[in-house]
């Protein structure tokens, strides 16, 4: 770590939890971020700033006028654009030393089986049902933890399921891919600005945790929060052994 470095990261090196040899790990990680909107407008930037090496940012779309008003990677010269491209230049005016990538593509069996085995964690940022479902099916094949964060008016999800722990239950032990669920979005639904802010945030100190190996994550663990009554709830997730994905029978 050169002088430049333990300037830069010094309130990290501070806490014993992280330490010198905490933040190497985070240089020598890489995250895949999927989806470059509203929660990934939040986790992005603080995993950057906090010195993970290498990401890669997925996403398909570009950036409208209607998704200023929550992601913050974007700005008003951004209108038009690819996400990730534009996430991508926010990124690194934020920290020049990372490696970026931008992939302008939707979440796929393909691109995840091609991506998977060069990234340390994955980040569940995207807005759907199936997708998430697929993430975290590929998550599970390749043993890749995954941070599943979603939000939508005034409601946030939150949970940690890392592959490498065999007592970790998968998304689809929640919310099985056999229902047939209504897709609904923030386009229809509304979401509140800060909302994809607190998710997208407690994602990246999830993500920073598991990396380095620190506290307790979310693993088994779903968190709630509701931004209407300001209201923390924790629910516990078990493995289901009858699970599509992960169950023994699959």
């Amino acid at each position: 770590m050169n002088d430049e470095q333990l300037l830069r990261y010094s309130r990290h090196l501070l806490l014993e939890e992280i330490d010198v040899a905490g933040q190497e790990k985070l240089f020598g990680s890489h995250i895949l971020i999927i989806g470059a909107g509203g929660l990934g407008s939040a986790a992005a930037p603080y995993l950057a700033a906090a010195g993970v090496g290498r990401i890669t940012l997925v996403d398909h779309d570009k950036v409208e006028l209607t998704n200023l008003q929550r992601q913050i990677m974007h700005t008003q010269h951004s209108i038009g654009k690819n996400k990730v491209d534009s996430g991508k230049q926010f990124l690194q005016s934020l920290n020049p030393a990372l490696e970026i990538s931008a992939i302008v593509e939707k979440a796929s069996d393909h691109l995840l089986n091609e991506l998977l085995p060069t990234v340390d964690l994955v980040l569940d940022c995207t807005d759907n049902f199936s997708t998430r479902q697929l993430i975290n099916a590929a998550c599970f094949n390749h043993q890749t933890p995954l941070v599943s964060g979603s939000a939508l008016k005034f409601d946030g999800q939150l949970s940690v399921f890392d592959f490498r722990n065999q007592a970790s239950p998968c998304y689809a032990c929640l919310f099985s891919p056999a229902e047939q669920l209504e897709e609904v979005s923030c386009a229809s639904m509304g979401i509140f600005s800060p909302l994809v802010g607190i998710i997208g945030a407690m994602q990246a100190a999830q993500a920073l945790q598991v990396l380095i190996g620190f506290g307790q994550p979310l693993v088994g663990r779903m968190l709630l929060w509701n931004a209407l009554n300001t209201q923390i709830d924790e629910i516990r997730i078990s493995r289901n052994p009858e699970c599509l994905v992960c169950g023994k029978s699959h």
